[in-house]
């Protein structure tokens, strides 16, 4: 079943055509990824999913719900059924882990405060932190930590879908094959429906369950990596040569 739909999606900033109508579905419980080179507009697909930037013309429709025409009410409850993790983490400096993996809890519900560290907690453990690791700040603490720290906000409000832009982003190696190992995990335990931007080729052949590759502002590839050899796009052949 689709659980996100995006057609005939044209972006502009100014002169500047970024996607000159991009199709794709994502269905439930699908990992999907956003391949492409540097400058394509993944990640401006994934903020124009999530509501952070607006799209020329076309439409996307997630969750039943079409983007086109969301009351206020609706776009706020669309929200609290997602969850972003954003590539450099985007920790508040100022607040304490804890503090940061609460925000959503603050901003979308009325639950008490034991409720609310209650949850904090059971999503610090989820993502393999430690309990004593609330109280850090994000200066205090490594890349993979602050990775587990964004993905555990992220998954505060229970959402049904995560979007993931460059997780692995940054990371040493054993760290990111860790953080894709818990991705799989979270979406073994939670049921998630995961879209995420990659450059990481280790990543993308062991958690990816169907791409869309975007280049010359258009979705040039959609499907499996099985299929992707029997592709002639110079960036295909030039991204994935090592795999082919």
């Amino acid at each position: 079943m689709s659980i996100i739909s995006v057609k005939n999606i044209v972006t502009k900033f100014g002169n500047s055509l970024v996607h000159d109508g991009l199709n794709l579905e994502i269905n439930e419980g699908e990992i999907y990824g956003l391949l492409g080179p540097s400058g394509c507009g993944k990640t401006t697909l994934l903020r124009e999913m999530v509501m952070l930037q607006e799209y020329s013309s076309g439409s996307i429709n997630i969750l039943g719900y079409n983007l086109n025409n969301l009351h206020h009410s609706d776009a706020q409850s669309l929200r609290r059924q997602w969850g972003v993790l954003f590539q450099s983490g985007a920790l508040f400096s100022s607040l304490t882990l804890a503090e940061n993996i609460a925000l959503g809890l603050d901003e979308y519900t009325d639950l008490n405060k034991k409720m609310k560290e209650e949850i904090v907690s059971f999503k610090i453990n989820l993502v393999g932190l430690k309990q004593s690791d609330a109280k850090l700040y994000p200066s205090q603490i490594s890349g993979g930590m602050k990775k587990k720290a964004a993905l555990a906000r992220a998954l505060a409000l229970d959402p049904k879908l995560l979007f993931l832009d460059e997780p692995t982003s940054g990371l040493d190696p054993i760290s990111a094959r860790d953080f894709d190992s818990l991705i799989l995990k979270l979406r073994e335990l939670l049921g998630l429906s995961i879209v995420m931007v990659s450059h990481d080729l280790k990543s993308i052949y062991d958690t990816l369950d169907k791409i869309a590759v975007i280049d010359n502002k258009k979705i040039i590839y959609e499907g499996s990596l099985k299929n992707i050899k029997d592709e002639t796009s110079e960036f295909i052949q030039t991204f994935f040569k090592a795999n082919l």
